[in-house]
């Protein structure tokens, strides 16, 4: 990793992942979780404000980027409840089946290599009635949007965004990963590119 990905992708990050907008997206799900929870794609910690401590008995924040995980230090001892944090990338997870009561996946699946493999993995963990919830954003239903996130994936945004990629379709990935989809909604977040914008936010269980 060199110099942008070490030092200045991190800020941007942690600006883009802590603003108000995406902050209400996370309070619509995070309070939802319960028991032990595994948490792909945990970055600086902005979930866990949002979690009930009256229902989580433990959050494990699993993240490739250890630079991120170093910054969630002041959000982790801000909590009521056990935090374990580790630098995995969510495409392996050395977990058991069946382990998580709830797994958390927030606005991680658009930057993830192989995110169909991670969501195997999502759903290898999680207990039989347990529950997968997300907030991701994604491709655009409006066509003039959705080609001009192809564009921009196809040009650069992924190499300056840290492998984010614009034009995946989070509830789609989900439930060919072997999920039903118990709620789901959409819309384009306020203040916000559309190209960047439209966001999924929802529930579902191993079906």
């Amino acid at each position: 990793m060199g110099f942008y990905d070490n030092h200045i992708l991190p800020h941007l990050i942690e600006h883009a992942c802590g603003m108000r907008v995406v902050a209400r997206q996370r309070a619509k799900i995070i309070p939802q979780a319960e028991g032990r929870v595994v948490e792909i794609g945990f970055g600086t910690g902005h979930n866990l404000p949002f979690y009930d401590a009256d229902k989580v008995s433990a959050v494990i924040g699993v993240d490739p980027a250890g630079v991120l995980l170093a910054r969630a230090a002041k959000r982790v001892e801000a909590v009521d409840f056990p935090v374990e944090m580790a630098a995995l990338e969510g495409e392996y997870l050395p977990f058991e089946n069946g382990s998580a009561d709830t797994v958390v996946v927030t606005f991680s699946l658009c930057t993830i290599p192989d995110p169909m493999r991670a969501l195997h993995e999502m759903r290898r963990i999680l207990r039989p009635n347990g529950r997968l919830l997300f907030a991701e954003h994604g491709a655009a239903p409006d066509l003039k949007v959705r080609r001009w996130q192809e564009r921009l994936d196809r040009w650069f945004w992924p190499k300056i965004a840290g492998g984010c990629h614009l034009s995946r379709e989070p509830d789609k990935m989900i439930m060919t990963a072997g999920f039903s989809i118990q709620s789901l909604d959409h819309m384009y977040m306020p203040q916000t590119p559309r190209t960047l914008g439209y966001n999924s936010w929802g529930s579902a269980v191993i079906r």
